[in-house]
């Protein structure tokens, strides 16, 4: 049976299939031969359109992520005071003052004459070295004031007073952070590193946390243990952990995502993935195609965002900025299944998602002619899946069963029966879309008088019926056929808040349209 599980991700209906498909026939969109009458050229023109805006999207993509990453760099600063600072030291130079540090003719030494041009030149050179002696002594001064954790501790009681400490630091942090205004990763350069706790506050915490659990006389045991670990081992572990700690700026990130979820060899499903329900006070529409529609459009606006870095980052009380790296892979991203430890695997871009409705897939290409499809085009696609006649091939509408399985046994049959074939290149097409949309065959319901109805559409959204959701991607958008929406998310690549903000935004640009 499970060698007949091939499923045709292509399925399209007919007016968007040749579109679809343009990438996979990009190969034979040009052609050339040499016959007895001359050469003999062949080509498609929409497939070299097609592949065309495709290539200009992704080298768009590529200068925003430049540009962007030299704003990121020298943040707080502003890219344009590089232009002022560079004025004022040839202003500084051409009126007979020195610049700072002299720099101008010390670079000058080194320049092949003493031309107006050169001088200009070697200007710029002492405007840029300031300019960036003054970019990281603002970032790191950041740096420094965002290691304060004073503030946490004060009260917020109406009434109660703020030391002079907190205040001062408040404001330190206010002015340098509004010099410019931040993108999504503008501050990961100046979040402060995760400190490396002793191996005595190690100890204490962990004995203090295992009291409850046990008796008298295994807590005397583990205190026995707790305190040979400390004095043995512990020093040596510590040493590599302080060592790890000056390298990277969370020396238990990668740690954690590893042992803690990629390395987890039961399924996915209930004992990872989560989901979250539809704002279900609002009830917009029960078309399910025109809400699909709409939520899909919404998601990759989001995704548009998240790729400019448009997205403003969380600050705490509007001030402290919180991680933002986990939003980099909320898209276009697969948990990849191995027979010992899992693997993240992240696309830099995908234009397309994948429609999974009465277990039949379906690539939706979401690009046209450079632009992102509107609602109402997606609205359109998703009625013909909806009316499609489609019956599922020999084990298709069970294939996303592999994904719940435990992950070692997915592991082998993955490795087998989808390493080659249209097996091979099915699973890609499904692993490399933006996300996964079910459309499912029963509503969502909610009723305040009925709470039995909640739990069971946490219920739907958690598993469905085991094989409508594919539990290996970021995550599965689902659509009841009431028009109520909810997600099922994997939970390696990020936390609940990066969701919670992901469709907060949508929620929210849907009410306003």
């Amino acid at each position: 049976m499970i060698t007949e599980l091939i499923y045709p991700a292509h399925k399209l209906f007919k007016k968007q299939q040749k579109r679809a498909m343009a990438e996979a026939h990009s190969a034979v969109a040009f052609s050339f031969s040499i016959t007895h009458e001359g050469w003999d050229i062949n080509y498609d023109q929409e497939v070299l359109n097609l592949v065309w805006q495709s290539g200009l999207r992704s080298w768009k993509k590529r200068i925003a992520r430049a540009r962007n990453g030299i704003r990121n760099g020298v943040f707080p600063a502003h890219i344009q005071s590089l232009w002022l600072i560079t004025a004022i030291a040839i202003g500084l130079h051409f009126t007979g003052h020195n610049v700072p540090f002299n720099l101008v003719n010390k670079v000058i030494l080194y320049v092949p004459n003493h031309s107006t041009n050169w001088q200009i030149g070697s200007c710029f050179i002492a405007g840029l070295i300031v300019w960036l002696s003054i970019c990281f002594s603002m970032r790191y001064t950041l740096k420094l004031l965002l290691m304060y954790k004073g503030w946490m501790y004060e009260s917020r009681a109406p009434g109660s007073k703020i030391s002079f400490t907190t205040k001062a630091w408040s404001v330190a942090v206010k002015i340098l952070s509004s010099w410019n205004t931040p993108g999504l990763y503008s501050f990961q350069g100046s979040l402060p590193r995760l400190p490396v706790p002793s191996v005595h506050n190690t100890m204490t915490r962990y004995l203090r946390s295992v009291r409850p659990l046990l008796n008298d006389e295994d807590y005397i045991r583990m205190e026995k243990l707790a305190m040979e670990f400390k004095s043995t081992i512990g020093k040596k572990l510590q040493r590599y952990l302080e060592l790890k700690s000056w390298w990277s700026t969370n020396y238990v990130s990668d740690w954690w995502e590893e042992y803690v979820y990629l390395r987890g060899r039961s399924p996915l499903m209930v004992n990872s993935n989560f989901y979250a329900t539809d704002a279900i006070f609002q009830h917009l529409t029960n078309n399910q195609a025109a809400r699909a529609g709409m939520i899909v459009h919404l998601l990759l606006a989001f995704r548009r965002m998240i790729e400019r870095q448009e997205l403003q980052p969380i600050m705490v009380q509007n001030m402290i900025p919180l991680c933002s790296w986990q939003y980099e892979r909320a898209f276009n991203t697969v948990r990849v299944p191995g027979l010992e430890t899992d693997k993240i695997i992240h696309y830099k871009d995908s234009n397309h998602i994948v429609v999974l409705h009465k277990g039949c897939y379906y690539k939706v290409v979401i690009y046209f002619k450079g632009r992102l499809l509107r609602p109402c085009e997606i609205q359109i696609q998703i009625e013909e899946i909806l009316k499609s006649k489609q019956t599922p091939l020999p084990g298709e509408q069970q294939l996303a069963a592999l994904t719940a399985w435990k992950r070692s046994n997915w592991a082998e049959i993955r490795n087998q029966y989808f390493c080659r074939g249209v097996n091979r290149v099915s699973l890609q097409l499904i692993e490399s879309a933006a996300f996964v949309l079910s459309l499912d065959e029963e509503p969502y319901e909610f009723n305040m008088d009925q709470p039995e109805l909640l739990d069971k559409f946490g219920r739907i959204l958690l598993h469905g019926n085991g094989c409508n959701r594919w539990f290996d991607k970021s995550f599965t958008v689902c659509i009841g056929t009431n028009g109520r929406v909810g997600f099922n998310a994997e939970h390696t690549w990020a936390d609940a808040p990066v969701m919670g903000h992901t469709w907060e935004s949508v929620f929210i640009d849907e009410i306003g349209k």
